[in-house]
Parts: structure tokens; sequence; C-alpha cells
């Protein structure tokens, strides 16, 4: 008995089956990619606020109470296209994440606060993400608002 070269029904839709088993356990790392790429991105709209906490450290040995006392914009008029706002608050800077980000990440913040050198006022701040260890010889000064789950947190920050 001839049969025709091909495929059947059943080797098709097997086929088929785990095709869409693989793309089913492809999505979800694939949009967590895009939301922590977001996370990253944001983050960067920090380096506004920064540079203004390092200003005053160095000055006067103090971390700044809030934006104005860091000489920067106030908190809402810090923005972009992923952030909806940048807040300093005794020195921790927390990033507020709105506008064009992705829905999951509105409302979502994540702080980087200032570790310093006591009493070494030209020894530059080291920025500390989240749950970043302090390093030795350090003290890291103001509160942690992360409220990002850290599966979406640079690697740096986990």
């Amino acid at each position: 008995m001839n049969r025709a070269a091909g495929f059947t029904w059943i080797e098709m839709l097997t086929v088929m089956a785990v095709v869409a088993l693989l793309a089913l356990m492809a999505i979800p790392s694939l949009r967590d990619g895009a939301v922590r790429r977001q996370v990253k991105e944001g983050l960067a709209l920090a380096d506004v606020a920064k540079g203004g906490v390092q200003l005053v450290w160095s000055a006067t040995g103090d971390m700044p109470l809030d934006n104005k006392a860091a000489g920067i914009p106030e908190r809402q008029k810090i923005v972009g296209s992923l952030v909806k706002d940048v807040n300093v608050d005794h020195g921790a800077i927390t990033v507020t994440f709105g506008n064009n980000a992705s829905s999951v990440l509105d409302g979502k913040r994540v702080t980087l606060r200032p570790a310093v050198v006591p009493d070494e006022l030209s020894v530059p701040i080291a920025w500390l993400c989240h749950a970043t260890r302090v390093p030795n010889g350090m003290e890291v000064r103001g509160r942690d608002e992360t409220d990002v789950p850290p599966e979406w947190l640079p690697v740096d920050c986990r």
C-alpha cells in the first residue's frame, strides 16, 4: 500500500501542541525581561538627584532632607517616559514608576540609598540599591522604600 509522503493529522497536532507549550513558557520570561529593562532605564533618572545629594554631603556633612535642600527640582518635576517622580528623603533617592512604564510597574518604587564614610566628606557617595550590602567602613543613610519585586530589579539591587 502506497502512502503519500507527509504528516498525519495526529503528528501535526502533536507538533502544534509542543510549539504552543514552548510559547507559553517563553512569554512570561519575555515580559519579565522587558520590565527589568524599564526598571534599569528608569533608574537612570536618579542621576539628576545624585549630584545634588553629593554636593550637600561634601559641603555640610549632612544629607539633604528633600529635593529643595538638595538643590534640585521638585519631585513631580523630575519626570521621564517611565518615571513619574524622583524624591530625595534624608539623602535617599526614590524613583516612582509611571507614565509609559508597564502597568505592573505603575506606582512602584526603587530607592537608592547613599553609603558614606563617616567624617570623610571628600570620599564619594556609594549608591546602594534596595538590598545591596553596605561596604565595610561605610554607613548607609535614608530609608529603603523599594516595592518593586526583586526579580524585576537589576542584578546589583538584589
